[in-house]
């Protein structure tokens, strides 16, 4: 299993070994690993993900990134979800990448976090991206390769829902240290948690834990917490796959205003700052 990691077959082929395999050359096990830019720095890779839509994924990695900047970190995001990209509105951005004619050069927030997404090359927000799997895939690819990120400690790769395309392109790819699985309460959710918890299995990257989004809500009234969703099932499910949880997020109106008005980086979450000590005890 070790090789699977580099191997395009790896995930659906169901071996344990490269050993023999026709995509592999002598049988040595192909290397898709995407060299990072030489003018570029970057120590820590984390993958933001989710196996549905909907559950809070970029928000999350907005203040996941927000977070440690605040901690005198350099942090970056990488916008994976090319067609439903989401950063630039976030961090109030609206400034295009720069580039030089080689380099691309992110875009960076108020507060210094670099960021580099779809939109930012687009000449309106609202046209879509309207591209087949391997153009996608290849753009994210050039987002590590061609972009000139700039002494990043922290680097927050928010990956659309799923296991498809660019999920295994940025396993196969980038030098992912670890990831994160957003969730939220409901049954159905749990199941699809699942899914993608055997993907980074298969693919050997190491799963930092489970957070789970909309988890309740505290009402301001009566100091209350109720859960609007219905009863977590997420003790379970880390139970079943042996993962830890790190947080559970509350739905918050005032959060959900921050990210429209391209503010999330006034957003403080104790429960956040408790991911940010798990992420710098645990990523060395």
């Amino acid at each position: 299993m070790a090789n699977e990691k580099q191997c395009a077959s790896a995930s659906s082929c169901g071996k344990s070994s490269c050993e023999g395999c026709p995509s592999a050359k002598g049988g040595a096990p192909v290397d898709f690993s995407a060299k990072l830019n030489e003018k570029s720095s970057v120590k820590k890779v984390i993958g933001i993900v989710s196996g549905k839509g909907g559950v809070g994924k970029s928000l999350v990695t907005a203040l996941m990134a927000s977070a440690m900047q605040r901690r005198a970190k350099k942090a970056a995001v990488l916008d994976a979800d090319i067609t439903g990209p989401s950063m630039g509105k976030s961090f109030g951005l609206t400034a295009k990448a720069g580039g030089d004619g080689e380099n691309i050069y992110p875009a960076e927030s108020n507060t210094g976090v670099q960021i580099i997404s779809a939109n930012m090359f687009l000449r309106n927000d609202d046209e879509p991206v309207i591209w087949r799997g391997p153009m996608i895939a290849g753009m994210v690819k050039q987002f590590w390769t061609d972009v000139i990120w700039s002494e990043v400690d922290y680097m927050f790769v928010d990956m659309p829902p799923g296991t498809g395309d660019v999920p295994l392109t940025v396993f196969q790819s980038l030098p992912v240290d670890g990831i994160i699985i957003v969730t939220s309460p409901q049954e159905l959710v749990s199941m699809i948690v699942a899914k993608a918890v055997k993907m980074a299995q298969m693919m050997n990257i190491p799963i930092l834990g489970l957070v789970e989004n909309y988890s309740y809500f505290h009402c301001p009234d009566n100091g209350k917490d109720y859960q609007i969703f219905g009863d977590s099932h997420l003790q379970e499910t880390a139970e079943k796959y042996g993962v830890d949880i790190l947080a559970r997020l509350p739905i918050d109106p005032a959060i959900a205003a921050a990210c429209d008005a391209g503010k999330i980086e006034e957003v403080k979450l104790e429960q956040i700052d408790g991911i940010c000590d798990y992420i710098e005890n645990n990523l060395r």
